[in-house]
């Protein structure tokens, strides 16, 4: 990832924001949530709710709307800081320009002499492709890619920069990994990107089926791990960590930043709303809507989400409410 670096004041006149408690040459030279941000990180915070881990991060500064207060801790104070920390990414984070040659493999690129390229593949600059893997017609992998040993892309299989895939890995046809994250502030009533310069990273032995995508981590990696098999047309969205061995079934989607716990199994139609977390060897039932965090171990169905056997009273008493009805109409 390609960083600049940026004083405290220039941010300052940039954002038209108002330092606190930070020297105004302090140097930042990235962007980082709260919680990884370092004394050269810049971090922001846009909900009250984490403003007891503000005052303890080690960021070099916080953006932070006016009404908040971190007492000494060192502040730019701005409108909008969800938008202001959109901005200082595209500052401190820039998208380097794809390295297109006239031939489809980039000469920096590093292919083992035991690994299989179709007809029609392409990969970009400085990606590294191990021994054994097979890249089928139409595969499509960016620049500073890493591609353990044996690993097999099927047809229209399109990986973005900076994607890390372990060994043995499978992904079906036109899955796409590393695409942008769903992110956007609304700004004087237009929704502005909010920039996505993560990675995806996916574990040994993992499977991904047909039109599965996984979207880049908005700074860090989205990833999934060891062992876990993914079934076709399901999303996993930005910063999602899926941990090993789970089964994630068809036209399942995970929202942002939510985290899997080991062996969890989501059956199909499953959604996970952002920024929860299920508890390794959860069972989630089919169509069912996870709302809130589950315990390690939970088996729950229905929408939204609740233990099973609540589940299944609460279904049979539905069941039972039309007769209710019509012996109470008839007094």
């Amino acid at each position: 990832m390609r960083e600049g670096s940026i004083t405290a004041k220039e941010l300052a006149r940039r954002l038209n924001g108002t330092l606190n408690h930070c020297p105004p040459e302090r140097l930042l030279h990235e962007v980082r949530p709260l919680d990884e941000a370092g004394p050269g990180a810049l971090s922001f915070l846009a909900n009250p709710k984490y403003a007891a881990k503000a005052t303890t991060a080690e960021a070099g500064l916080i953006l932070v709307d006016p009404k908040t207060d971190l007492g000494d801790r060192a502040v730019l104070v701005v409108e909008n800081p969800y938008w202001a920390f959109a901005q200082c990414i595209e500052w401190l984070h820039p998208e380097p320009l794809p390295q297109w040659e006239q031939t489809p493999i980039h000469p920096s690129a590093e292919i083992h002499a035991r690994t299989r390229v179709a007809p029609g593949v392409t990969i970009g600059a400085r990606t590294s492709i191990g021994e054994g893997c097979v890249l089928h017609p139409g595969v499509h992998i960016g620049d500073d890619c890493i591609i353990g040993d044996g690993c097999e892309l099927f047809p229209g299989v399109v990986l973005y920069r900076l994607t890390k895939l372990g060994r043995n890995v499978r992904i079906h046809a036109n899955s796409v990994l590393g695409s942008d994250g769903y992110g956007y502030v609304l700004v004087d009533g237009r929704h502005q990107k909010v920039p996505q310069v993560g990675w995806v990273e996916v574990g040994d032995e993992a499977e991904l089926g047909a039109c599965v995508t996984v979207d880049r981590g908005v700074l860090g990696p989205t990833r999934i791990g060891a062992g876990t098999k993914v079934d076709n047309q399901c999303q996993i969205a930005h910063n999602v960590q899926i941990g090993e061995h789970c089964l994630i079934v068809s036209q399942s989607g995970i929202s942002g930043s939510s985290k899997i716990g080991d062996y969890v199994t989501l059956a199909g139609k499953v959604g996970v709303v952002g920024h929860i977390e299920i508890g390794a060897r959860s069972i989630v039932g089919g169509g069912s809507v996870v709302a809130k965090s589950l315990p390690v171990g939970s088996f729950v169905t229905g929408y939204p989400a609740r233990p099973h056997k609540d589940w299944i009273e609460a279904q049979a008493a539905l069941n039972r409410l039309p007769k209710t009805l019509k012996k109470l109409q008839r007094g």
